[in-house]
């Protein structure tokens, strides 16, 4: 007859302890990063040794479980492949230092976070929740500290990190007047986030300000270059016809593909169009011109949030923050 398999023997904490030597205590610290000036150096390194031998796995939950809350912090984003939420990460990580480990996770494309994507981390019991660009209207509550990051419509009483968009969108707008530019075209993003709203209505308010007339012939596309480049390519001849001569994109990535059929057909950037956007992505450097955009700084934002959240564990205030926002000229607007 055939035997049976053996299911394998879970290795434990007071395992490791016993092979290295030390207490389950120490191990603890060790194996969740918070060893750094309470666990000496050769002590650490028998505990290392130790977990790798055993094959050693933290169970998260039932840490979490024993003490009413984890050690983990996770952050909800819509889109983690976007070079700007990888200097938001970066930001993060760098503020909660071996305090909390990170969670990324990434919602359905196109989606924007919303509370279902909340509850589903609430059974591993969190430290807290960072929610970057959540979806407009969405309350957002959760049995853990939250704070919302580039979320203009927080709710009241929400702990949120956003941008203060007016003095860059209003050194956009006057760069456009000073280049000559009378009347402009502007190409939307399409998700359902507030952001994208703030930044085209103030865009609108400004260009009114400053007697630039922007086209009632707008775009829209998702925030990929190839959805950019198709959305451009159907509006192009228009914006020819109503005498556009620069666009506008809400971000950098749709920028790019305002710029792939600018080269593609032959427009001189920024002679015959000029283009610019939002984000200052570190490829706006060294696109083809390089673009100019409005820097929204992704690392200070992620490490506001981060300190926000660590405050809000605390049990400290943690009072809303707008970060200042510039304009970033390059040669795509002849800047």
């Amino acid at each position: 007859m055939p035997s049976s398999a053996v299911p394998a023997r879970r290795v434990t904490a007071a395992m490791v302890a016993e092979r290295a030597g030390t207490s389950i205590a120490t191990v603890s610290l060790v194996v969740n990063g918070k060893d750094r000036g309470r666990v000496s150096a050769p002590i650490a390194a028998r505990v290392r040794d130790a977990v790798d031998e055993l094959g050693y796995v933290v169970d998260h939950a039932a840490s979490s479980l024993a003490r009413g809350t984890g050690d983990l912090v996770v952050l909800i984003a819509p889109d983690l492949s976007n070079p700007f939420f990888a200097e938001v990460i970066r930001g993060v990580r760098d503020t909660l230092g071996d305090r909390y480990q990170l969670v990324l996770s990434v919602t359905e494309r196109g989606a924007q976070p919303a509370t279902s994507d909340l509850r589903r981390f609430e059974r591993l019991r969190p430290a807290g929740i960072l929610v970057d660009a959540p979806a407009a209207g969405e309350s957002l509550d959760a049995a853990v500290p939250v704070v919302l990051l580039d979320a203009p419509d927080a709710p009241t009483g929400a702990v949120a990190v956003d941008y203060d968009l007016t003095s860059g969108v209003a050194e956009l707008v006057a760069h456009l007047r000073e280049r000559g530019h009378e009347r402009v075209a502007y190409l939307d993003g399409t998700a359902r986030v507030a952001t994208f709203g703030v930044r085209h209505r103030l865009f609108q308010e400004a260009c009114a300000a400053a007697g630039i007339t922007v086209s009632e012939l707008g775009a829209r596309a998702d925030l990929t270059v190839d959805a950019a480049a198709a959305a451009t390519e159907h509006a192009l001849e228009a914006w020819h016809e109503d005498g556009v001569t620069a666009v506008v994109a809400a971000a950098d990535t749709l920028a790019y593909g305002v710029l792939r059929v600018a080269a593609a057909t032959g427009l001189r950037v920024p002679g015959d169009l000029a283009v610019a956007g939002f984000d200052d992505l570190p490829s706006s450097s060294v696109t083809a011109p390089a673009l100019t955009s409005v820097a929204l700084p992704g690392a200070e934002l992620g490490r506001a949030a981060a300190l926000r959240l660590l405050a809000a564990v605390d049990g400290t205030a943690a009072e809303p923050v707008a970060l200042p926002t510039r304009l970033v000229r390059r040669a795509s607007t002849g800047g």
